[in-house]
């Protein structure tokens, strides 16, 4: 598996600050993370107690909402892949196209592995 910290969609989960505070056990971090994940989503059930991930594609502890809820990841488990980039729908795929909008080098993340 190449780079197994790019995520089902391209994000690179090497970077991300969830992974950082689970992986150095940074509790300040994970608040920090919650509090930050919380507004952007809308979700006062993301708490510094639900920050826990070691990457979408690793061993470990996922997030919840990467591990039961991600319907990108859902679906490249559903049809045996290990990303997005292993799809012939990518260019069009309005799922995995929210990601590239908001974070275009996901995509490149794809082509590159």
């Amino acid at each position: 598996m190449k780079n197994p910290l790019i995520a089902c969609c391209g994000l690179d989960c090497e970077g991300c600050e969830a992974r950082i505070a689970t992986l150095t056990h940074n509790q300040t971090l994970k608040e920090q993370v919650a509090q930050k994940w919380s507004a952007m989503n809308h979700a006062p059930e993301i708490t510094a107690d639900t920050i826990h991930c070691t990457g979408c594609r690793t061993e470990g502890v996922k997030f919840a909402y990467c591990s039961h809820y991600c319907e990108i990841r859902k679906c490249v488990y559903q049809k045996g892949w290990n990303t997005c980039g292993e799809c012939p729908e990518l260019e069009h795929c309005p799922t995995v196209g929210a990601i590239f909008q908001h974070n275009p080098r996901a995509k490149e993340n794809l082509r590159g592995l």
